[in-house]
């Protein structure tokens, strides 16, 4: 018959807590590494990108920074980022201006630094105001950055001065055109983020992107004309051609060289439309 060793057993012990030590270490890494993951890559210059930072270096146009001609009952705006850094906003009210986005953040690791003084600076002299995402598809995926964009000053309240976030898809400033994805997937990262937003703010973002981008990377997708309102870019004297889905336009972005902040807008339709897209 064998004898007791206590030794033995407590050896035994050690050996079994350091097997279950090593496990749940493991398995905290791992949680860590995907919540890494999930939360994207930090970017390299995301100061350098506003709303149509890409537009104009793909596809060009005027850079007079002129008002379209023969425009009637619609709403000057304008969109800013830290690119502007502290803007005037009691200038841009005194010359018209009554409503404003602003770029509250790109990827899952970039908050704008302006943010406070641009989107508060714009509600305090009077502007209805909303802010925006500068969309990175290879980063992260929608929904991750649907609700950093959410957590960090993207939300909505029916308070009658505050815009649905808008999502801002544009050229890859980083690299390929499309983020290296296909049109489907493309389609499909979209809906992530789009969705997330809704579940998150009970309002459907605002799509800011240009015919030739949407063409180009989503297949000229037509399932989200009768959802979201289409900001779209152009710089001309024209909208010109809507991308598939949209009968018509919410916002356009006329110009990147107006007075003051450089992109201005025009809503198209007078104040009270700008006031009804805040109520919901």
């Amino acid at each position: 018959m064998p004898k007791y060793r206590p030794g033995t057993t407590r050896r035994a012990l050690t050996a079994l807590i350091g097997i279950l030590t090593g496990l749940l270490t493991m398995s905290f890494s791992l949680s860590g590494t995907a919540s890494a993951a999930e939360s994207g890559k930090k970017v390299p210059h995301p100061e350098d990108h506003w709303a149509g930072s890409q537009i104009l270096k793909h596809e060009g146009g005027s850079t007079t920074g002129e008002e379209p001609p023969g425009l009637l009952a619609t709403t000057e705006g304008v969109d800013v980022s830290s690119h502007q850094g502290n803007v005037a906003w009691s200038t841009l009210w005194n010359s018209g201006v009554r409503f404003a986005y602003v770029k509250a953040t790109e990827g899952t690791s970039y908050t704008n630094p302006y943010f406070s003084q641009q989107y508060t600076g714009s509600y305090n002299v009077g502007m209805i105001r909303g802010s925006y995402h500068f969309a990175l598809p290879d980063n992260s995926s929608g929904a991750a950055q649907a609700t950093y964009f959410v957590n960090h000053g993207g939300g909505w309240s029916k308070d009658g001065k505050t815009l649905p976030g808008a999502l801002d898809m544009e050229y890859n400033p980083y690299g390929s055109t499309c983020y290296g994805k296909s049109a489907s997937a493309m389609v499909s990262w979209i809906k992530d983020f789009t969705n997330t937003y809704k579940s998150l703010t009970g309002r459907d973002p605002v799509i800011y992107t240009s015919t030739s981008w949407w063409k180009s990377c989503t297949g000229n997708s037509s399932a989200f004309g009768s959802i979201n309102p289409l900001w779209i870019p152009r710089y001309g004297s024209s909208v010109g051609e809507l991308p598939a889905g949209w009968g018509f336009h919410t916002i356009w972005q006329y110009t990147s060289s107006g007075p003051t902040v450089g992109d201005h807008n025009k809503f198209n339709g007078a104040l009270d439309r700008v006031q009804a897209l805040a109520n919901g």
